[in-house]
């Protein structure tokens, strides 16, 4: 149930669940101010010309918070959790609303509608959440796809659908009786037209997948279900529609050619700089007085021995080098031999302060420079040293590709994988840094700042 916007897949069933819930918050403003001026001996005041504008400013404060959260993630289980992410939701949007009234006072509600407004919400997000989890649970709510091929790539989609609920396939056709890597129970006989059975099984998608497509492959009857408005996928964009990211054990240069995506226009560029500055400006000036923090706290774990900010070259856009900037987390004899290595868990050369900012991603706020000076963007692949580079490039195959955007201080690989420190690690991110760069824009950026606020307050993926 995924749908493509401005490039990037989302749910079909999480938008609407947040359009929905944008109306109950809406609402739920609207119903607190007249719930607390109708209640008791008060008289009920006139409705304000602007109370619309402040239940659309408290729902997308809610709405935006409730994204960076995580609230609208995929998988994510009804219970405990979903409470102290949307108690957290409360308190940002809070705040936001508290910015809100101070920047407009012609916005202003008393407390009491507040509290009446946050309590409807909390009852109706609950109860609509409930009633979603049904739905979305139920076998009835996923695409139903039909594979063509019974082969190696057929079975990567066989291990990847136990622990991915958007789809479920209902069959494999075999195109090749030499391809025999799917269970026989699992295979569909391929006796009748494709049409007949995408009729038969309610099919959603026909994915062709077979290990070579020269053999036996039913052109005619696949451009059939095509043209009667059933959606064919390759192997390689059903993909990146249910992971959101590039596999790179089936991609071909061919695909890249003709696939949609891979380019930023001019427009995008100059949108995406934009948003570079603006944000930029807006993180060194709430973080500076916490930048000098860090540096006290470095400063006093040395004992005044050692430099605060590290720097060191790392590769940015077009395979050029730049120096980054960070907050010292190692000690100073961290590579005293010379020798590059990758940062590991529970690394010994990682300080006690360090240890610390590297959870809450604080080492990486002197980044914000690189931002200003147009070295590096807000999102992007993360910059890697040149040694790295180096090595990964001979044994993983388009990996210089990551390097056709500049680099950032989060992006989507940091957001949907955890923190690699080896070669396979540097496969599988760069599966999800391939995605980003066939799909870069600013809707795309915007969703990956919004999570990675949940990444800083969960600490996901950092060591």
């Amino acid at each position: 149930m995924m749908i493509r916007l401005f490039g990037h897949y989302v749910s079909k069933l999480y938008l609407v669940l947040g359009v929905v819930e944008f109306l109950v918050m809406f609402y739920s403003l609207l119903a607190g101010f007249y719930m607390r001026f109708s209640m008791g001996d008060t008289k009920v005041i006139e409705t304000p010309e602007t109370l619309s504008y402040t239940a659309i400013a408290y729902a997308l404060a809610m709405n935006v918070s409730m994204v960076s959260v995580g609230l609208y993630q995929r998988g994510l289980p009804f219970g405990a959790g979903l409470l102290v992410r949307l108690g957290l939701s409360f308190l940002i949007a809070s705040v936001a609303m508290s910015v809100v009234f101070y920047a407009f006072p012609d916005l202003v509600v008393g407390r009491g509608v507040m509290a009446y407004t946050m309590l409807f919400t909390l009852v109706g997000v609950l109860g609509l959440r409930t009633l979603f989890f049904r739905v979305t649970h139920s076998e009835t709510q996923s695409t139903n796809v039909l594979v063509v091929g019974t082969g190696r790539q057929a079975q990567m989609i066989a291990e990847l659908e136990p622990g991915q609920p958007g789809f479920r396939v209902v069959g494999y056709v075999a195109v090749n009786e030499e391809e025999a890597n799917i269970p026989d129970n699992r295979r569909i006989s391929h006796d009748r037209r494709l049409m007949e059975m995408v009729l038969d099984y309610e099919v959603d998608e026909i994915v062709v997948a077979p290990d070579d497509r020269r053999l036996r492959l039913p052109v005619d009857e696949i451009l059939d279900c095509k043209m009667s408005g059933t959606m064919v996928l390759d192997l390689l964009s059903f993909f990146e529609k249910e992971t959101s990211r590039i596999k790179l054990d089936v991609l071909h240069p061919s695909w890249i050619f003709f696939s949609e995506g891979f380019r930023l226009s001019g427009l995008a560029q100059s949108s995406k700089r934009v948003l570079d500055l603006a944000v930029g400006i807006l993180i060194f000036s709430l973080s500076w007085p916490l930048m000098l923090l860090v540096a006290a706290a470095i400063k006093i774990e040395s004992g005044g021995r050692g430099p605060i900010l590290f720097h060191q070259t790392r590769v940015g856009l077009n395979g050029e080098t730049f120096r980054v900037h960070k907050f010292r987390s190692m000690r100073t004899d961290a590579e005293a031999d010379g020798v590059a290595r990758w940062a590991t868990k529970n690394d010994s050369r990682i300080t006690r302060v360090g240890a610390f900012i590297r959870k809450t991603r604080l080492d990486e706020l002197p980044q914000v420079f690189n931002v200003l000076m147009g070295e590096m963007s807000l999102v992007g692949p993360r910059p890697e040293r040149p040694e790295f580079v180096e090595q990964l490039e001979k044994e993983i195959p388009f990996y210089s590709e990551r390097h056709r955007v500049k680099p950032g201080l989060t992006g989507w690989a940091q957001l949907c994988y955890p923190y690699g420190a080896t070669i396979d690690d540097a496969r599988n991110k760069l599966e999800f840094d391939l995605y980003y760069v066939k799909n870069a824009s600013a809707f795309l950026d915007l969703i990956i700042l919004l999570e990675t606020v949940e990444v800083v307050l969960w600490g996901k993926g950092a060591h």
